[in-house]
């Protein structure tokens, strides 16, 4: 069977290229759509591209080649993408809880690149342009649509600096939007003009990827794989399970806010060009699993799971529900993830035969170092791993003597309450 999944990821790049569109599509979209997207009401085509036809046009010589995320895929190897800047840089003072708006990016550039190197040198493959949440709907909230280009641009730029530096595939990255609404065309249009712009924009700044993230409605999820695959770049799509609080518990019972199943969504999406299907966010590592372990028995392609970095339970399986009310996401503190917990969970992912694992809200660059050690990795930050044959309480009597620093030392002090061998 993993024979099978591997010779299913190689088809299913290969099947990408050849339906990917032709390198002129991207610039001819740039020049239809640079004006349009600086009204409130783009003027472009609303029309959604049958997935057939899209493949039937887009094949031929001029498919891009080379692509380096396709690349890895085919090759079956894990593919670790760091997550998590929204809580991260939350955490340091740098974003709002509640509109969540990565205004950041542009008043503290430095830091959105210091955040990239962190995760690029603790293991990530994939450097993802802090664009989540950085869509019109949300800059509209603030008063700010303004910056909109400007905030996505340097996002995109930034990562593509970092990537370049280190090596690492550069990600553009669209999400849910607080605009969709199920069946009612006025919003599937808008979403679509949301998505149509960050993905140009993605596109022209030399993304070799788009991931679609944390859609909690099939619907919106559709309307993100047509707009990234409009732009010729290989799609990552990933729905985020929920349970929010009208009671109904969807999440638990594996289907999204529109009543589609997860299992159905993933491959359904799988079929219509995404070359990585799987779940992001609301679900910690632990509680992950199950839905995961039902769409891997259900599928066959390269699936994705980048849980949050909190400790949630089965009996609380989702972030949101370990919070007091009043305080969701801000008294999530005690429920932080250990390091071991996320290498724990990269290895039952590798056993599960899932390719393309990560952090999501958060998760840090510990828990990123942790999983690429975990699957036999070394990266840059690998260097700094915990040793504590060198502590001077709970290190190693050879290793302190070799050095000649036992005598002095607490060595055999701290007990078996602080965990030290009796």
């Amino acid at each position: 069977r993993s024979r099978n999944r591997h010779l299913c990821a190689a088809a299913g790049a290969a099947r990408f290229r050849a339906m990917s569109p032709p390198a002129h599509l991207g610039r001819r979209l740039a020049s239809q759509c640079g004006s349009a997207f600086a009204s409130k009401a783009p003027a472009l085509s609303r029309a959604r591209p049958p997935a057939r036809a899209f493949a039937t046009a887009s094949c031929g010589p001029s498919a891009p080649r080379g692509n380096r995320f396709l690349d890895r895929v085919a090759s079956g190897e894990t593919i670790i993408c760091a997550e998590g800047y929204l809580f991260e840089l939350e955490r340091r003072g740098y974003v709002q809880v509640g509109p969540f708006v990565p205004e950041v990016t542009l008043r503290h550039p430095e830091v959105v690149r210091g955040l990239h190197m962190e995760f690029a040198r603790a293991g990530s493959d994939i450097v993802e342009a802090f664009t989540y949440y950085a869509n019109r709907a949300k800059l509209r909230l603030i008063g700010k649509e303004h910056i909109l280009e400007p905030l996505n641009r340097a996002a995109l730029r930034i990562a593509k600096d970092v990537a370049e530096e280190t090596g690492t595939i550069m990600a553009g990255n669209i999400c849910n939007t607080s605009s969709y609404k199920v069946g009612d065309s006025a919003s599937e249009e808008d979403v679509r003009m949301q998505f149509r712009e960050q993905c140009q924009w993605a596109a022209e700044e030399g993304a070799e990827l788009i991931i679609g993230e944390t859609f909690d409605h099939f619907g919106e999820a559709v309307i993100a794989l047509d707009e990234i695959k409009r732009v010729g770049l290989p799609p990552v799509i990933t729905f985020a399970l929920a349970n929010w609080t009208d009671g109904s518990k969807k999440g638990d019972r594996l289907l999204l806010q529109d009543d589609v199943g997860i299992v159905d969504a993933c491959q359904r999406m799988h079929d219509d060009g995404a070359v990585v299907v799987g779940l992001n966010c609301h679900y910690g590592p632990n509680t992950i699993l199950k839905p995961l372990a039902e769409i891997r028995k259900a599928t066959n392609f390269p699936l994705a799971a980048l849980p949050v970095g909190y400790r949630c339970t089965d009996h609380r399986p989702t972030m949101q529900e370990l919070s007091a009310q009043g305080k969701t996401y801000t008294d999530l503190d005690p429920h932080t993830c250990t390091r071991d917990d996320f290498g724990e969970f990269a290895t039952a992912c590798r056993d599960l035969g899932v390719q393309y694992v990560g952090t999501c809200c958060g998760g840090a660059a510990h828990h990123v170092r942790a999983m690429a050690m975990a699957l036999g990795r070394q990266p840059d930050a690998a260097a700094t791993a915990p040793d504590l044959t060198k502590h001077f309480v709970f290190g190693s009597e050879a290793v302190l003597n070799a050095a000649g620093n036992l005598r002095g030392t607490n060595f055999r002090r701290a007990g078996a309450e602080c965990g030290a061998e009796a």
